[in-house]
């Protein structure tokens, strides 16, 4: 598909945030009529370009995507967050500010996992916390107030008595200056001196040649045969291998890139040599694929139970699953 299609596409996708506001990939999706993923796909790169934003708050399990200036549309979603962090955050919107040391730790806690809302300050070498639409600007006029200005009458000058007004006023003598002449270096000194850098040099020289004499070439690790296999698979569904991250003998990772409706997207490829995945693996594969904002494809060998199946479609806006052949 040409590439100002798909131009057209994550245009499309940013005009739907500016008109909806904060929206989850499922909502976007229906909106532009693509699948789950490629949508999550697409707000994946467009967050990593900056040019929209992604929620550290979770909406049934998956984040929220907006435009900059979208940030108090969020509060709309507060009642999604769990009870301390609801309390946590219904405390500091009333109070604006708060001081860190004098919460509890419960609301400690639960402020530092509100960051939409809570952003925190050091004052006085202590941590505070200010609502995210309160600057930094009313922050110090908060803390800081201005001292009301006080108006002082100009001193008196004291009276010199008239004993003393009849004295004559003495001058100061000058002082007499004596110039101490700094000893001159002989020249034997200057030449001892060349001489102990020239010795630290040839020192230095030569503990360096000795180090590169003793460096060893690293040894170019092989991949184990389950490794081979996946890249064999990929190059056989002509899947894109675009980087190689961790290689182990029976477990493979690597971004890849595959073609897609709206051309070609990025995701992290993830297989283990096991007969069949778990839950607790695509909870894995999920926060790694997070962590680098990417959607994620799960390679297995067996069909998964049913329990795994439900997970993968809970997220199948970041979430893939393909039977290696």
């Amino acid at each position: 598909m040409p590439d100002d299609n798909i131009l057209k596409a994550r245009q499309k996708l940013v005009s739907i945030l500016q008109a909806k506001g904060p929206s989850l990939p499922v909502q976007i999706a229906k909106e532009t009529g693509i699948s789950s993923l490629f949508a999550g796909a697409m707000l994946s790169e467009l967050a990593n370009e900056n040019q929209i934003k992604i929620s550290n708050m979770k909406v049934g399990g998956s984040p929220l995507y907006y435009i900059q200036g979208q940030e108090e549309a969020l509060e709309k979603f507060y009642s999604y967050l769990q009870s301390k962090e609801k309390e946590a955050f219904i405390l500091l919107k009333q109070n604006k500010i708060l001081a860190d040391k004098e919460q509890p730790p419960a609301i400690r806690v639960a402020l530092r996992n509100i960051q939409d809302f809570a952003f925190p300050f050091s004052k006085d070498n202590e941590i505070w916390w200010r609502f995210h639409s309160i600057t930094e600007a009313q922050v110090r006029e908060m803390l800081e107030p201005k001292p009301e200005a006080k108006i002082e009458k100009p001193a008196e000058k004291p009276k010199m008595p008239a004993e003393v007004l009849k004295k004559p006023v003495l001058e100061p003598k000058e002082e007499t200056k004596i110039k101490v002449k700094k000893p001159r270096k002989t020249q034997n000194q200057e030449i001892s001196k060349q001489e102990t850098l020239d010795i630290g040099l040839k020192k230095e020289q030569s503990k360096k040649e000795i180090k590169i004499k003793e460096a060893k070439p690293a040894k170019i690790k092989e991949k184990s045969d389950f490794v081979l296999r996946i890249i064999s698979f990929l190059q056989k569904e002509s899947i894109e291998l675009l980087e190689e991250r961790g290689l182990k003998k029976k477990e493979f990772s690597g971004v890849i890139r595959i073609d897609s409706p709206l051309g070609k997207i990025k995701l992290l490829c993830i297989a283990k040599d096991k007969k069949s995945i778990t839950e607790t693996d695509l909870r894995l594969a999920l926060q790694k694929s997070q962590a680098i904002k990417m959607p994620a494809l799960i390679l297995y060998q067996q069909e998964p139970n049913k329990k795994t199946l439900d997970y993968a479609e809970k997220w199948s806006s970041l979430l893939k699953l393909k039977k290696i052949e």
